[in-house]
């Protein structure tokens, strides 16, 4: 079973991306649970998604502590929030990074940096301003795990 955590702000489509990565697997014949967790703030507050992906029947009901993958949709979210809490270690951290922004170090993690943000601008990817990046970055963690092929996310 793959745990993946997902984080980001109210309104980036954290939940979306999270559903979107289920219906993909469960597209393909796997097993899957996705769950979303916030609170009654408004949008821009931090928002995080979790989903498990199995080959067999998913037994658990409770909350993802220890994920195999995170990816994180904010840029600047992982400067306030601790996104790699309980990541297991040599696992991928997926971060939206725009810009020549500092070098991302994560020891004892596969770190990915994706400038979701300019390639949803590029295609046209924006909605009242603000780039919509959760599919960019669905397409990244496809290509980077093989959890799910590209193919059938585009489907979902």
């Amino acid at each position: 079973m793959k745990g993946i955590r997902f984080h980001g702000r109210g309104g980036e489509g954290v939940v979306i991306a999270a559903e979107l990565l289920v219906d993909a697997a469960f597209k393909e014949g796997k097993w899957v649970q996705s769950f979303p967790f916030f609170g009654g703030e408004r949008r821009g507050a931090p928002v995080t998604a979790f989903v498990r992906i199995s080959e067999r029947p998913i037994r658990l009901r409770g909350p993802l502590y220890e994920p195999h993958n995170v990816v994180v949709l904010s840029p600047f979210l992982s400067e306030g929030v601790n996104v790699t809490e309980g990541l297991k270690k040599g696992g991928l951290l997926l971060v939206n990074s725009p810009g020549r922004r500092k070098r991302l170090e994560y020891e004892g993690f596969r770190v990915v940096k994706v400038d979701a943000t300019k390639i949803a601008v590029k295609l046209g990817l924006v909605v009242a301003g603000t780039a919509v990046v959760n599919t960019v970055m669905l397409g990244a963690f496809a290509r980077a795990t093989k959890i799910v092929a590209i193919e059938t996310l585009k489907e979902s």
